[in-house]
């Protein structure tokens, strides 16, 4: 068994409203940040994993994304998986 690190990031779909991130983009304005905007805010997770291969690490954190990390229905999520 090898030991792996999963970095997941979990964002609001692009059709989703995003309150938090609105307040921000408004918020650079005020800063004198116009140029900055669209501004989408999500959460990020690291953990490690013992398993086999990569593969087989990248298949048991996507289960525990769709399971557990992320809501499917408002948020989509990416894995990156590198041994310790």
């Amino acid at each position: 068994m090898t030991k792996f690190k999963a970095e997941i990031d979990v964002m609001p779909k692009k059709e989703i409203l995003d309150p938090q991130g609105k307040a921000v983009s408004g918020s650079m304005k005020n800063l004198g940040l116009s140029e900055i905007d669209n501004v989408r805010i999500g959460k990020h997770i690291s953990l490690e994993i013992e398993a086999e291969n990569a593969e087989t690490a990248h298949q048991k954190v996507e289960q525990a994304c769709k399971s557990l990390l992320a809501n499917l229905i408002m948020e989509s999520y990416s894995i990156e998986i590198s041994a310790v």
